[in-house]
């Protein structure tokens, strides 16, 4: 197993940072490691907001409930953005017509998430921790109003990245054979049944954690999330897309 391998086997979420911060030389490193990403027809379709004002670090923690958001080093927003080849199409002499269809927002969704890997990586092979902040969406409006986002651009998550305060443990992931199929899809027959191991090691997992423990399960997790209620923010995510430009067709 190589050095990158193993680095990717360690992958831990990091909620707690010290107040060290970040060299700017190493910042830089993160966005040109983000920018190497593989990306959707080199469309490049996707911005980076370094969120370094107080305030607004402090209300995007407000917004996604996590007070953890405003004591990393760096937040970065990772922004899905058609904006730029908007303004690029139209000084050319050309409306962009497509970039409300379902087709270009989902180019500009993978290189999104492509980029944003990318700098997780970077990050933690410096030794930074980082965790992902799909929480932002909690309020995709109020991020949108906060970060001035403009017609064809939404927000797809947040990043929080500074020097780790904790060391979690490793979160037991789905068994192979749940996740890997050879040549077409293969549904997992009585799920509940094939994963009672993984659900006693979740359960072990956090009945064994450090930090926040609980007793829990994953099939009791998945089962609670998908009949749960939304909250009305997100009930009207589709709306708020829209009023973005995408997803129009």
């Amino acid at each position: 197993m190589n050095e990158t391998i193993e680095l990717l086997l360690k992958h831990r979420s990091i909620r707690s940072f010290t107040d060290r911060q970040i060299p700017q030389e190493q910042v830089d490193l993160l966005i040109r490691a983000g920018q190497h990403a593989a990306t959707s027809n080199f469309f490049q379709q996707y911005s980076i907001i370094d969120v370094t004002e107080p305030a607004k670090k402090q209300e995007l923690a407000k917004i996604g409930n996590q007070p953890y958001i405003a004591e990393a080093a760096r937040l970065f927003v990772m922004v899905a953005d058609m904006h730029r080849n908007a303004v690029i199409a139209e000084e050319k002499g050309e409306a962009p017509d497509v970039l409300g269809s379902t087709d270009f927002f989902l180019r500009a969704f993978s290189d999104t998430a492509l980029a944003a890997q990318n700098m997780v990586i970077a990050a933690e092979s410096l030794g930074l921790g980082t965790v992902y902040l799909g929480s932002i969406l909690n309020d995709a409006e109020a991020v949108i109003d906060l970060l001035k986002l403009p017609k064809y651009t939404f927000p797809v998550f947040g990043i929080a990245i500074g020097y780790p305060n904790q060391s979690p443990q490793l979160k037991p992931r789905l068994p192979k054979n749940a996740v890997y199929h050879e040549n077409e899809y293969q549904p997992l027959i009585h799920p509940v049944e094939k994963l009672k191991v993984y659900d006693h090691n979740v359960h072990q997992y956090y009945d064994l954690r450090n930090a926040n423990r609980r007793v829990d399960t994953f099939t009791n997790q998945i089962a609670k999330a998908v009949s749960g209620k939304q909250s009305e923010n997100k009930k009207k995510m589709l709306d708020t897309l829209k009023s973005q430009g995408l997803l129009q067709y």
